[in-house]
Parts: C-alpha cells; sequence; structure tokens
C-alpha cells in the first residue's frame, strides 16, 4: 500500500474503502473483508449511520489500532464551534475510539458559511488538543476553500470531491495544490452515471479506459483507480463484495502511461454526479444525527 504524506506530517494510506449508502450490517463486513484484503484505511460519516459498525469491525480485524487510518465527517446539522466539539464525541463514541485520524466538514454550507467557519475552528481546537491526527474539508469548492482559508489558522490537510474521468474538478485541485492541500477522490471510479444535460453513460463502460484495462490485464475500475493515485490522489472507491473490494485494492502492481494518462485525462465531460455543493442548505438537506 502506498502512502501519502499530508501537510501536517501524518501519513495516510492512499487507497481507502468508502462506505456511502451501506446499511450498517453490510458496513461491518464490507470493512472486515476490506482489512482482511490489505487495505488499512476507512472512510465514513456521521450522516452515513454505520460509523459504529466501520469501528466493530476495526476492532474485531485484530490489528493494532496505529495500523488503521479511520476517517469520519460532521455533517452540516452539527455546524458551529460548540455543536461540532460535540459532533466529534458523537462521532468518537460510535466508532469506539479515543483519536480520530482524520475529521473533514462533510459540506460547505454556502447559505450560513458563519457556521461553517465555526466548524471548521472547531476542528481546529480538535487537532490542537490531539483528539484528531489531522483536519480537512469535503465537496468545497473554490469560492469555499478561498473563503475559509482567508478566515482559519490551519489549512485543511484534505479535501474530498467527487472525482473520476468524467468529471475532475480541475479548478479546485489546482487550487488545493497551490496550498498543500490533498484532494481526495470520492465515487473515483465514476460510479454515479450520468444523466444529465442528455449525457448518458458510466466511465466503467468507457471505450478508451476499456482498451487500456485490456492492455494491462486489469479492469477499468482498476484502471481508473491507478489514474487516480498515478495523479497525486488519494482514492476511496466503495464496494460492499468482498471479489471487488480485493479488486480495488489490486492496483499498486501496474504503471499507467504518460500517453494512456493523457488518453484519460481527455475524457471530461464536466457533469457532476452528486448534489451541487452551492445548493446545500439546511432546509433541503439538514437532517439530525443521534447520540449513540
Amino acid at each position: 500500500m502506498d502512502t501519502l504524506t499530508l501537510n501536517n506530517g501524518v501519513e495516510m494510506p492512499a487507497l481507502g474503502l468508502g462506505v456511502f449508502q451501506t446499511p450498517p450490517d453490510e458496513t461491518r463486513d464490507a470493512v472486515a473483508a476490506a482489512l482482511q484484503a490489505g487495505y488499512r484505511h476507512v472512510d465514513t460519516a456521521a450522516a452515513y449511520g454505520n460509523e459504529k459498525q466501520v469501528g466493530e469491525a476495526v476492532r474485531g480485524s485484530g490489528l493494532d489500532r496505529s495500523e488503521v487510518f479511520v476517517e469520519t465527517k460532521v455533517w452540516i446539522s452539527d455546524f458551529g464551534y460548540d455543536q461540532t466539539l460535540h459532533a466529534f464525541d458523537k462521532s468518537a463514541g460510535k466508532l469506539g475510539l479515543e483519536t480520530i485520524d482524520l475529521l473533514i466538514l462533510h459540506q460547505a454550507l454556502p447559505s450560513d458559511f458563519e457556521r461553517t467557519v465555526g466548524a471548521y475552528k472547531a476542528l481546529e481546537t480538535l487537532l490542537a488538543d490531539g483528539k484528531v491526527r489531522a483536519i480537512g474539508v469535503s465537496n468545497f469548492m473554490v469560492s469555499h476553500l478561498t473563503d475559509l482559508l482567508a478566515r482559519t489558522d490551519v489549512v485543511p490537510a484534505v479535501n474530498q470531491v467527487e472525482c473520476h474521468p468524467y468529471f475532475q474538478q480541475r479548478e479546485v485541485a489546482d487550487l488545493a495544490r497551490e496550498h498543500g492541500i490533498l484532494t481526495q477522490a470520492w465515487s473515483p471510479i465514476g460510479g454515479i452515471t450520468h444523466y444529465r444535460d442528455g449525457q448518458t453513460g458510466s466511465a466503467l463502460q468507457d471505450e478508451t479506459i476499456g482498451a487500456i484495462a485490456r492492455a494491462h490485464g486489469k479492469s477499468p475500475a482498476q484502471v481508473m483507480l491507478r489514474w487516480g493515485l498515478q495523479q497525486g490522489r488519494s482514492v476511496i472507491p466503495k464496494s460492499t463484495k468482498p471479489e471487488r473490494i480485493a479488486e480495488n485494492i489490486d492496483v499498486f502492481d501496474v504503471e499507467l502511461s504518460d500517453d494512456e494518462m493523457t488518453a484519460i485525462d481527455g475524457l471530461e465531460k464536466g457533469v457532476r454526479g452528486g448534489p451541487e455543493p452551492e445548493d446545500v442548505t439546511l432546509e433541503s438537506m439538514g437532517r439530525d444525527i443521534p447520540e449513540a
């Protein structure tokens, strides 16, 4: 497993398992299968409702706590300085961890950016107190990152965004790179099928990616993960199937050529699959995060 060094010196496994929309019982089994297959990085979130099962799988793995990098996210309903400090307590309690390796804000809240800043300042406090090893953000676009950097002290270690060959987010990735912020890709294999603006299809069926996959004896998913890794990103593919989980980590024995990387770069469609970050509001996306 390759590792990436965050801007505060913390090392993070480059590839991790994502558990978005994975039911709790399936989460426990998926994380257990991933750790057995060699994963040492799990990405969850308070809003996913499966932090408890992630923690159970980590403890049940027999691995030392220091061997597994656990990342989770604070939901917008818990933004604000005091609320976010409490959100850490909720997540740590469910995970069964004293220290969280990476804690990030799940979204920007453009309609109330004061609460977003307050939430991030709480992350800074948690970092200073040693309760988290690194802090960051997710789904922050250029304007959100620019505003946050101007009003806080600690540069985020990570910005987790939708990123795959069909939607590459180059502008926000360039800004992140300028400030030493690692881009982490959710949906790194283009798992969200595009049905917007007349465009349909999935990167998993793309002919260019398929040809590269055949040339290397790999799957299209493996090629996309390798492409992301070679561009210096962290990737967190999701799966609940043990065979697919094992396949997704089997990407460290192949190197894509410059021409192959360029060909994949050229597949950009500019069509977002996930929610539009600027449209996130408490009214439309707020939800209570339970205590336990």
